[in-house]
């Protein structure tokens, strides 16, 4: 479940927006200013913000360039919200850090399209880093999963993006749909229960290195990558 920070000072639009993110499986933080979404940022770094161009205070696109120029902020996707939609205020929020810019009135499928595009962008900076989670390492650069001991396993491409994925979101819950999105990417047109067939094989792949329990069923809500191993006796 990725976290959106929604940087908007209009309580009916920050709430409407929050609303269709968290149906569409988003963890959502709301901030009504400048000063709140540093705070929220501080506390959380989020994976992706929607900021307002007109705050009270500091601006959007002032809080964008500060944003830009810290370490820790400086890969934080950030989309511009704003009513002003000439060329030249596009440039200058673009110009600020903004990875992308939504003029309003925008509609929910456009806001949630433009989310995943940007999501999808900034996901490649982080193909070639190495994930651990408990007993489990996958190297995407080698396409390598290795157990306990240095134990290599096995698994199909599909099999390696979905654990790729589920190891970069430890201990969260994704939905089928969720995993469709961000496995398969949402201009696949398969079915739900196809995500199942992947877990069995992934587990399947996963057995011989004793981690297959690693990958958490969730009753009526989907699956989770646990750091845990079982143990038998």
């Amino acid at each position: 479940m990725s976290r959106v920070l929604v940087v908007e000072d209009e309580a009916a639009i920050a709430e409407l927006v929050a609303i269709n993110l968290r149906h569409a499986g988003y963890e959502v933080t709301l901030a009504s200013s400048a000063e709140q979404a540093q705070a929220a940022v501080d506390a959380v770094l989020p994976d992706l913000a929607l900021l307002d161009w007109m705050l009270p205070g500091q601006s959007g696109v002032s809080l964008a360039k500060s944003w830009r120029a810290s370490a820790r902020t400086r890969e934080l996707p950030i989309i511009l919200l704003t009513a002003r939609a000439e060329e030249s205020d596009k440039v200058l929020g673009l110009d600020a850090g903004a990875d992308d810019y939504l003029t309003k009135p925008f509609s929910t499928g456009e806001l949630l399209a433009r989310i995943r595009a940007v999501l999808r962008r900034r996901l490649p900076e982080a193909l070639d880093s190495a994930v651990e989670v408990g007993a489990l390492r996958l190297d995407p650069s080698t396409r390598r999963v290795t157990g306990m001991a240095g134990q290599e396993i096995k698994v199909g491409p599909t099999e390696f993006r979905l654990l790729h994925f589920l190891m970069t979101h430890p201990e969260r819950v994704h939905s089928r749909a969720q995993l469709l999105d961000r496995v398969w990417g949402d201009h696949v047109f398969i079915e739900e229960r196809t995500v199942d067939v992947h877990v069995k094989r992934l587990r399947e792949a996963l057995a011989p290195a004793q981690c297959a329990q690693m990958v958490e069923t969730v009753r009526g809500a989907g699956y989770r990558l646990t750091r845990a191993v079982a143990t038998t006796s």
